[in-house]
């Protein structure tokens, strides 16, 4: 069977060949796995490293994910009235150039085009001025039109119209602000949300009972597959479905939007408000990530915040930060920034590559981390309040919302680092674990952001088709942070054991791994298997074994592991796709740990990595290898390329570095 357009079907694995160019000269068969090769890669690595850190101490690479944030920019400019050419046309540049051949626009680099992303493309190059009638936008309109118009779009894509009365408010899922006054222990109360939707949600619910709508500057009928009939009427679902509970309990929040008390009403909106205002960081940005910062600043200039208001200014100007300006003169919008998360991996990397424990640029890496220790509660204390705070967050901004994964990191980070001030790395890191053990689900597990949120509900509403809304423990977070917990010593703790469990009995009848926030079952298999062997597993172990043997059967003929996006909606695509330096990495890092140094796979690995380096030290790497939301939304990390890969030589070549330090951390610390 073969892929449609639109991904509606599942299909085989593409024929496996290297994402990358311009390989280096090194590469006669067996030479590129050699120890002499791999110290060369290291080194071309690690310079290219060392000369991208930042004065300060950071490390940060680009991250892209769709042309929806550079159309919403557009749209939002349009909605305030400050959109001007130059930005404009920046934009448009930069999205004609996603374009796919068929007219389309996709989520992930060779995915198939999705109709919301294309609506949203075309709209924003309608602001730019090209016309329907120009060819790359006719096709852009007959696709959308062939795959059910603007009524089959999600639901956030609909909201951006109705800013413009291009769709109809009362067609859309109604969302009131009386939610910010649903108790904690209440179905559907905020705090049922992930982070991500509940920083969304809030400001939407003010957008949803102020429904404005500004003068839409052309019309949008070629969208429609019936501008007589935009919104055909479509059947309800069983009333004893979940879904059809959920659409009925809509209809029900439609009816109460006609007869809603002024003053409740008017209360409601000016808490959400309140909420969202004291949830803004200090750069002026809510969350760290574009969307809550767009609806935010929407929501508060809908209840009377003028743009000069210094809460709106700095919203803005946050805003503006998250555009990478290109030489080509176009602009992309990063959703968010990842300076912490790169910056932790970036110095377990050289380390694994042998640069020494106190060089200059690991000790002023540890400083600027350390300084990024966030100590005041946020959001997770709802759940945890009696928690002392400790947690790193991802980004340069976010003390509301740390999160368990970089905490993890950040501690395995320090830990390779010998700083001048012993002292404060020793308490940071002590309150760093002291927190995560904290942040532990009930079933012994970890998630990403919060503790226990796994309500079943948010994911039936109507309103939340977007993407995952809520934040269940995850096997590559609950290994990273078993792997950190092992490292201090601290493998036989009943917590530790309790997440241990927890990963074994997640374990995929193949013998992978789900991978919640990478691609896919290569990420997660080679986040729990490191973890697992550092915690005392022995490579003999039965899961273990499995793990081995699902990474050689997905192997590439080119020595390299991709994995397709689609491996989280198709079976046929696990651990299949055009290898990456990336995901081949966290294969190696896996086999590795699991004792393969010597195998035909692990030196197949290392041939691939060695001869797709390019010749200024790094990797070429076009395939979206995160993930925001499993299929929703993906992320291409431009510095994962490299990270990885040198971790993975480096081990190969100095061996596993965490044995030692879980060994001494036991003896010394535990």
């Amino acid at each position: 069977m073969t892929a449609t357009t639109d991904g509606s079907t599942g299909a085989p694995a593409p024929e496996a060949t290297s994402a990358t160019t311009a390989p280096l000269t090194d590469t006669t068969p067996g030479a590129a796995g050699t120890p002499g090769a791999a110290d060369r890669a290291i080194q071309r690595a690690t310079d290219f490293l060392l000369a991208r850190q930042d004065a300060q101490g950071w490390w940060k690479g680009d991250l892209d994910t769709n042309v929806t944030m550079d159309a919403e920019d557009l749209l939002l400019r349009q909605f305030l009235g400050i959109r001007d050419q130059a930005t404009t046309d920046a934009a448009a540049l930069f999205i004609r150039g996603e374009q796919r051949a068929d007219g389309t626009w996709a989520t992930f680099h060779g995915g198939p085009g999705e109709l919301s992303t294309t609506i949203e493309a075309y709209v924003a190059l309608r602001l730019a001025g090209d016309a329907p009638e120009d060819p790359h936008m006719a096709r852009a309109s007959a696709w959308i039109r062939e795959h059910g118009g603007i009524a089959a779009s999600r639901v956030f894509t609909r909201i951006w119209l109705a800013l413009f009365g291009w769709w109809k408010w009362d067609d859309l899922p109604e969302l009131p602000p009386e939610l910010i006054y649903f108790p904690k222990w209440m179905p559907l109360n905020i705090y049922d949300f992930g982070c991500w939707a509940r920083q969304t949600i809030v400001p939407l619910t003010i957008v949803s009972a102020k429904r404005p709508v500004r003068p839409a500057p052309f019309p949008l009928d070629e969208l429609h597959t019936d501008p007589r009939d935009p919104n055909p009427a479509t059947p309800l679902a069983p009333m004893a479905s979940w879904d059809g509970a959920f659409q009925r309990l809509d209809k029900l929040m439609h009816g109460y939007q006609k007869i809603a008390l002024k003053r409740l009403r008017r209360s409601a909106v000016n808490s959400a408000a309140r909420w969202i205002i004291e949830r803004q960081e200090n750069d002026g940005c809510w969350g760290g990530i574009q969307p809550p910062a767009v609806y935010s600043v929407i929501a508060l200039h809908l209840v009377g915040y003028d743009l000069e208001h210094p809460v709106l200014k700095a919203g803005l100007a946050s805003l503006d930060r998250f555009a990478v300006w290109r030489e080509d003169g176009s602009r992309m919008i990063e959703a968010c920034q990842s300076p912490v998360w790169d910056t932790c991996l970036a110095t377990i990397a050289l380390a694994d590559a042998g640069l020494p424990a106190d060089h200059p640029s690991l000790v002023k890496a540890a400083t600027w981390m350390l300084d990024e220790q966030i100590d005041r509660p946020g959001d997770w204390s709802v759940r945890r309040p009696g928690l002392e705070s400790g947690g790193w967050a991802f980004e340069f901004h976010n003390d509301n919302y740390p999160d368990i994964d970089d905490t993890a990191e950040v501690v395995l980070a320090l830990r390779r680092v010998r700083h001048p001030d012993r002292a404060r790395v020793e308490k940071a890191i002590e309150r760093g674990v002291r927190w995560n053990l904290g942040m532990q689900s009930r079933n012994g597990a970890w998630g990403a952001f919060d503790v226990d949120n796994t309500s079943p509900f948010p994911n039936r509403l109507p309103f939340c088709d977007f993407g995952e809304v809520i934040d269940p423990p995850s096997a590559d977070v609950t290994g990273h942070v078993v792997e950190m917990l092992a490292v201090e010593g601290r493998s036989h703790d009943p917590r530790t054991r309790r997440g241990i469990e927890w990963l074994l009995a997640e374990q995929e009848d193949n013998g992978a791994w789900f991978g919640r926030w990478g691609v896919n079952y290569v990420y997660g298999t080679g986040s729990v298997v490191p973890a697992l062997t550092a915690a005392g597993l022995p490579v003999s172990h039965p899961a273990i074994r499995r793990a081995v043997t699902w990474l050689e059967s997905v192997q590439n003929e080119d020595g390299g592991w991709g994995e397709d996006l689609r491996s989280y909606r198709y079976e046929d695509w696990k651990g299949r796709g055009v290898s990456t330096a990336s995901q081949t990495a966290w294969a190696l890092l896996a086999l590795l740990a699991a004792g393969e140094r010597d195998s035909k796979a692990v030196e197949r690995g290392i041939e691939f990595l060695v001869a797709t380096q390019t010749a200024d030290g790094t990797w070429d790497e076009p395939y979206f290898t995160g993930t925001g939301f499993p299929w929703d939304f993906s992320i291409n990390y431009h510095l994962y390329r490299h990270v990885f890969p040198l971790t993975a030589l480096g081990r190969y070549v100095h061996g596993e570095p965490f044995a030692d330090l879980a060994a001494a951390a036991a003896e010394g610390r535990g």
